[in-house]
């Protein structure tokens, strides 16, 4: 694969915009123009000569500077179509092995070179976006330690270089008769040991779990030396170490090697779409199919919004058109709302929850449609960031942000973010913004948003809107009891407001941690804490 250098994934893929898709949006936003985008050579003439002593392990050719210094948020998206990057990495390490990290840590204290951990650069948040700094800046890239290390079948651990991406975690494990689970929708770049770091959330975690229920222990480079974790079924022995590596974000160490709780593969899996009439109908019935706890895998709920937006984009207009008049007759109109959900496993198993949840959807005046689209979705589920490369070409930009929330603050804080973005578009501006629910808990639900604006006029312009439209739905989000993020990490553009989830003594006590294994704090500086002040302290 051909790595795109400025935007998502394979450069031969191009996710186009249906016609009747592109009115839709067209309809609520109105007239637009694209920016002009540089080139990669335009780019590649304004990177520094590098400040970093030679090391062989470091390359500090242009281009691999260049690639390694965005990743996938809004401002980094804005960077490289602009040009305007701002700072690069001085150099970029390739290791092969743990020893390998290591030895680029102890080089790094040598010289006081920060470093900047990488995995599939697939990050949404600017977590590995480097920063002005007095020192010289090191990525370093774990993308070379990619391979199944060890497979110990009676306890089903798994243990992975922590730059293997999800594509080979799966293959790997598969050629055994084993599968991870982990289907974030970044799966395609993103890597095991970037799930670690910022608490992931796939796709089936209904069944599988989130990579905190996964992640059974490994290896940590740090400043002050290795932490090894081991894999203990369960222990009472104190606060868990794993808890304090996964969400650390680079922050406490470089991840050098995850070990997992993998699952033999299932006999029979199915995805499957229904519709519900109206949202509060949905939420409700979803909400119960969650609290029964029923085996499923995998449970979506679209807003009506963003059903009619999933429509309108999945081409085949005159199909689309016979399912509208079909779900109408149906009960299912205007507001209607579409749940995506998937069942796992044993086939009798599956047999008899497909049964349960369909008796549930039909006495909740809802329609199942079954395979049909559930295939559909299956085939496209990693394919949505492309999108925001064909709409970009179209001269529109998009953008999302998440959060959790208890059941009973689902729908206001829904309504506030969308709002929130309504409001803050700029004079004059609409945004088309719509709304599911993918991950549900018995507890409550992650709420993700995903909001679509015209270009504005310049770059800057651009940039100073999304701002506006981000920090309003982040305080939106706060002031609804969430968290400032469910599934992406807080990386730079959430720290702000990782404050008003972990309180004083919160961030006081992760701050400690930091001290404590990064003490003159040259990993990943600015990163899930707001702390970029002048680091004077010596290391020990």
């Amino acid at each position: 694969m051909g790595r795109r250098w400025n935007g998502w994934g394979d450069e031969s893929y191009i996710k186009e915009v249906p016609a009747h898709g592109e009115r839709l949006i067209h309809s609520v936003i109105g007239e637009t123009h694209a920016l002009t985008d540089a080139t990669l050579e335009s780019v590649m003439a304004q990177v520094p000569a590098s400040r970093l002593p030679a090391h062989p392990l470091v390359v500090a050719a242009a281009e691999d500077r260049v690639r390694h210094a965005r990743g996938q948020s809004f401002p980094d998206w804005l960077a490289m179509r602009s040009g305007d990057f701002g700072v690069f990495p001085e150099g970029v390490a390739y290791p092969e092995t743990s020893s390998q990290v290591r030895e680029l840590l102890d080089y790094a204290v040598e010289h006081d070179v920060e470093v900047i951990p990488y995995g599939g650069g697939t990050s949404v948040a600017g977590h590995i976006t480097p920063l002005a700094s007095q020192r010289a800046i090191l990525t370093i890239d774990l993308g070379r330690m990619n391979q199944l290390m060890e497979l110990n079948e009676e306890s089903q651990i798994a243990t992975f270089g922590a730059g293997t991406p999800g594509p080979l975690v799966e293959s790997q494990l598969r050629a055994r008769g084993y599968t991870l689970g982990h289907f974030p929708q970044s799966w395609e770049l993103s890597t095991i040991g970037g799930w670690v770091a910022s608490r992931s959330s796939g796709q089936q975690s209904l069944r599988y779990g989130r990579i905190e229920q996964m992640f059974a222990g490994g290896r940590v480079e740090t400043p002050r030396g290795t932490l090894d974790i081991p894999t203990i079924p369960a222990s009472s022995a104190g606060p868990d170490l794993r808890e304090i590596i996964m969400g650390s974000e680079g922050r406490m160490g470089v991840i050098s090697e995850v070990k997992v709780r993998v699952t033999p593969l299932p006999e029979t899996e199915t995805f499957q779409v229904a519709f519900a009439p109206d949202w509060e109908t949905a939420r409700t019935l979803v909400r119960s199919l969650t609290q029964a706890k029923l085996p499923l895998s995998m449970l979506r709920l679209s807003n009506a919004e963003e059903t009619r937006t999933h429509l309108m984009l999945a081409g085949h207009e005159k199909l689309v058109s016979v399912l509208h008049r079909y779900l109408s007759l149906r009960g299912c109109r205007n507001e209607k709302c579409m749940i995506t959900f998937g069942v796992t496993g044993e086939k009798s198993l599956v047999r008899h929850t497909l049964a349960t949840v369909k008796k549930r959807i039909r006495a909740a005046g809802g329609t199942v449609l079954g395979e049909l689209l559930g295939k559909k979705w299956e085939e496209s589920r990693f394919r949505s960031p492309y999108l925001r490369h064909g709409l970009w070409e179209h001269g529109y930009v998009v953008d999302t942000f998440e959060t959790a929330v208890d059941w009973n603050q689902v729908t206001p804080a829904m309504n506030a973010m969308e709002q929130a973005v309504r409001d803050n578009a700029g004079e004059g501006e609409k945004v088309h913004v719509f709304t599911h629910l993918s991950h549900l808990y018995p507890q409550g639900s992650s709420i993700y948003t995903t909001y679509v604006f015209r270009c504005s006029d310049s770059y800057h312009n651009a940039l100073q809107r999304w701002r506006a439209m981000k920090e309003a739905a982040s305080d939106a989000i706060v002031a609804h009891g969430g968290t400032i993020s469910h599934q992406h990490g807080v990386g730079r553009d959430h720290a702000p407001w990782l404050r008003h989830e972990k309180g004083e003594q919160g961030i006081a006590a992760l701050t400690s941690l930091v001290k404590h294994f990064d003490p003159q704090q040259r990993l990943n500086p600015g990163c899930l804490l707001d702390d970029t002040q002048p680091r004077i302290e010596k290391e020990s």
